[in-house]
């Protein structure tokens, strides 16, 4: 019976972040879901409370590095790298297919799957409609990139952060050991992106429209009302390099590797790049305390603690027993795939945070070979539904938001082709670079 009510709340759950209805935040049903499984004695309260301190750090990050990430948008980080790309093209659609792939492969990277798929997207669509070009074939690969591309560093994904946790890797050899896989997912991105969207692309463009200057004014307008804050904060108007926010970025990512050598979370590394554009914006008026809070998004903070507690009753009661049994306990190539396919099945049954939550106590005992393999597949598997990953629906909402819809019956066969072939090669790229790096 506690294995059923655990299942019947964890999908009550996930359905209820897939629809959102009236907009409500996830946390609305996560967190009265997570008291219940509490208080009913079916997680008991010391578990409860190390699950939640284990996440504390990993769910501290992800609000760290989405402030961080609004910053860099604010400072016009993703408009440059539009207004770039479409210089560079100058008009053809293949190279800025490219330039759309290398853009969104390393701000996913660097910046996580969110930062693609919420602040990327827009600018894709803007760069695309300035060039005539049609967009389908550019915003598709910031969602599928948005799965794909978080694979290289533990710090581009939130499911990357729970494996890096459990895995014992420092974040260098995480790097080293996922740089194929990453690499062999984005070059068969690519190459199925050019074949799919043929048609799209030989429909062309034309060269870039001339960016908009922005006018000298002789002093900064007034605001009537010094502490308000209005919604949405606009961009910066300049369309050059953030030299600065780059830097900024670039040390954060040092920080990172700092923090790993140092045996300390990347979570202060991620603080600190993110304080220091804070205290910046703040100091010219560019942002307000009220806005840094909602760009961190602690209700959806919540809800990722809360599901960690509603996972740990399902895994407790039956989920647990059941991956140990079907998973393969080795690090052999076909165990690696086996691993990996089964974490891409169960990341679109049940969506890939609570996967990776349910597979990592089996995995991790594991090694950090078949670890890796199951990170694979809850990164790439999230590409054949829209289920599959928080991040897609989210950018289903983008889309939607700037008035274009996409196609379910165009997305699912992309991903029948695209899932299987990248997970093949990520996983065997993986399995290279285990013979040829070591743990």
């Amino acid at each position: 019976m506690a294995g059923i009510v655990s299942a019947a709340l964890l999908l009550a759950v996930l359905a209820f972040a897939v629809v959102r209805p009236r907009g409500l935040p996830e946390a609305a049903v996560a967190v009265p879901a997570a008291m219940l499984v509490v208080a009913a004695g079916v997680v008991p309260f010391e578990a409860a409370r190390a699950r939640t301190a284990d996440l504390l750090p990993v769910v501290g990050f992800l609000a760290a590095i989405l402030v961080l990430a609004q910053l860099c948008a604010d400072e016009g980080l993703f408009t440059a790298a539009g207004n770039l790309v479409a210089r560079v093209c100058g008009g053809r659609t293949g190279p800025l297919l490219g330039g759309v792939f290398a853009v969104a492969a390393l701000i996913t990277a660097v910046l996580s799957l969110d930062a693609t798929v919420v602040l990327l997207t827009p600018v894709v669509l803007a760069t695309a409609a300035r060039v005539g070009a049609r967009p389908r074939p550019y915003v598709y690969a910031c969602a599928h990139l948005a799965n794909s591309a978080s694979l290289l560093l533990p710090v581009s994904n939130l499911t990357n952060l729970l494996a890096f946790t459990a895995s014992g890797l420092s974040f260098t050899r995480f790097a080293a050991l996922m740089t194929l896989p990453w690499l062999g997912a984005i070059a068969v991105e690519y190459v199925i992106f050019r074949r799919a969207f043929a048609a799209d692309l030989a429909a062309g463009a034309h060269p870039p429209e001339p960016e908009p200057q922005q006018q000298p004014r002789s002093e900064p307008e007034p605001r009537s009302k010094p502490d308000a804050d209005p919604e949405p904060w606009p961009e910066r108007e300049e369309t050059g390099v953030p030299v600065f926010t780059l830097v900024v970025l670039a040390l954060t990512l040092a920080g990172f590797v700092l923090t790993s050598f140092a045996g300390a979370e990347p979570l202060w590394a991620a603080l600190a790049g993110a304080s220091v554009l804070a205290v910046r914006a703040l100091g010219q008026r560019r942002t307000t305390a009220r806005r840094l809070v909602r760009a961190a998004n602690p209700l959806f903070c919540l809800f990722v603690l809360a599901l960690g507690i509603v996972v740990e009753a399902v895994v407790d009661h039956g989920l647990g027993s059941g991956i140990g049994t079907l998973l393969p306990d080795g690090s052999s190539l076909p165990d690696l795939l086996a691993i990996a396919a089964v974490a891409a099945v169960l990341a679109n049954l049940i969506n890939n945070l609570p996967a990776i939550l349910a597979l990592l106590p089996v995995v991790a005992a594991a090694g950090p070979g078949p670890l890796l393999a199951a990170l694979i597949g809850v990164n790439l598997g999230p590409n054949l539904t829209y289920v599959g990953s928080l991040a897609t629906l989210l950018w289903r909402r983008i889309l939607h938001v700037h008035g274009m819809e996409p196609e379910l019956g165009h997305f699912t066969r992309l991903g029948l082709v695209a899932v299987p072939a990248t997970l093949a090669v990520s996983t065997v790229a993986l399995w290279g670079s285990l013979r040829l790096i070591g743990v």
